[in-house]
């Protein structure tokens, strides 16, 4: 029996599809059927004649009845949901950790959900990595936020009468967001600087033309996360952090934490420091914002300085996150697919890793934990709680993203 995957509809305010023409040709290939339901894909403009050989539906409802694999960005809605039936496969950024009634909704339903954000951090599955291409893009975006609303030149730019000196910018985190935005500064023509407690992360700042911040603290933990700092430690990185927030142009944060709220970086005292006409981009702006004042989807002036909480980074510029986020998923899904027919092996340490419910069961033993849920029994292999489960997080990092890739 062939395999169809689903794409529904995105819903209000979020442009980007999951599935490219390029991606609708690789299913095709491996015996796949795709159904899209119409206008999908209209805001990210990928049109009915370059996705090719698909079948079309006329709502949600006709795309869960149609297909055995459904691909989404964020989810589907509620009503939707309730549509869903045993042994159906769903995938996506779910936000496992966000409820634990959600959680066992889609376990109560008998579907195998698979939560992109669980994907264990190994190097075979950097293909599949959604927050890593989504994150790429978020940071290439904070940067050109920023440039448009500085009042300053970011590169030096001589004239007739003299020189204007370059702005000055400050990265802090550098996991893949941070370490694009350090990069897409420096090809603007700015000063750069970044930090993260991570050491092992200055080469990598360093490698893009930025002076790394040293604090003097050292908060590299296990997996490529942080550890949790002490009091002295936390007092001396925000002594250090304070005064290169204060001798920046434009500041901007990328540090945040599955499943839970931001860690908070830039205080309102570090605000108060930065010179007039100063510009903060805060990333983490939809799970509580790094920096004291940010509202999430405002420009808020904070003292001198003007906070920016933009949401949904990677829906501004939904042609290639869209292609990415389709390679993503397709990268997931192909070793599932054998001879057009469905065949999940649960022996894969990635497809086990990345499980959030299958067979009535929250299956994920990091997310049962931190939800509260009762631990499912190892059928399938359950992945080990380290591979995606949120670590304890110091001040200022990026344990979202981990290494960059």
């Amino acid at each position: 029996m062939t395999v169809v995957v689903g794409i529904p509809a995105s819903g209000v305010g979020e442009p980007r599809s999951p599935i490219v023409g390029d991606v609708v040709k690789k299913l095709t290939a491996l015996g796949a059927g795709v159904l899209i339901e119409r206008g999908a894909t209209d805001a990210s403009f990928a049109t009915p004649a370059s996705l090719g050989d698909v079948a079309w539906a006329d709502s949600t409802a006709e795309v869960v009845a149609g297909a055995d694999v459904l691909w989404t960005i964020n989810g589907l809605p509620a009503d939707a949901e309730a549509q869903l039936r045993p042994g159906q496969v769903l995938m996506g950024l779910l936000q496992p950790y966000a409820s634990a009634e959600h959680a066992q909704t889609l376990a109560d339903a008998g579907v195998t959900a698979f939560a992109m954000e669980l994907l264990p951090r190994i190097s075979r599955a950097q293909s599949m990595d959604i927050l890593s291409s989504q994150g790429a893009a978020a940071g290439y975006q904070c940067v050109l936020i920023a440039a448009a609303r500085a009042p300053k030149f970011f590169p030096m730019l001589t004239y007739a009468a003299g020189t204007i000196r370059p702005s000055r910018v400050l990265v802090i985190g550098a996991g893949v967001a941070g370490l694009q935005a350090v990069a897409t500064a420096k090809r603007l023509g700015a000063i750069v600087h970044g930090y993260d407690v991570r050491p092992e992360t200055r080469e990598q700042v360093e490698s893009l033309g930025a002076k790394f911040v040293d604090t003097g603290v050292s908060a590299a933990g296990e997996g490529g996360y942080a550890r949790e700092l002490t009091d002295a430690e936390r007092a001396q990185q925000a002594s250090a952090l304070a005064k290169a927030v204060a001798e920046s142009d434009v500041v901007i944060t990328t540090a945040a934490v599955p499943g839970r709220r931001a860690p908070l970086i830039v205080t309102r005292a570090m605000l108060d420091a930065m010179r007039p006409g100063s510009v903060v981009v805060d990333m983490a702006a939809e799970t509580g914002g790094n920096v004291e004042g940010t509202v999430a989807g405002k420009d808020m002036r904070v003292g001198p300085a003007r906070v920016v909480g933009p949401v949904n980074l990677p829906g501004r510029m939904p042609v290639h996150t869209s292609e990415m986020f389709a390679r993503n998923l397709f990268n997931f899904t192909a070793p599932m697919i054998v001879d057009g027919a469905l065949a999940i092996d649960w022996s894969d340490e990635v497809i086990a890793g990345t499980a959030l419910t299958h067979r009535g069961r929250v299956v994920h033993d990091g997310v049962a934990r931190a939800l509260g849920l009762e631990p499912a029994p190892a059928d399938p292999p359950r992945p080990a709680a380290s591979a995606a489960e949120p670590q304890p997080a110091a001040s200022a990092t990026e344990p979202t993203e981990g290494d960059p890739r």
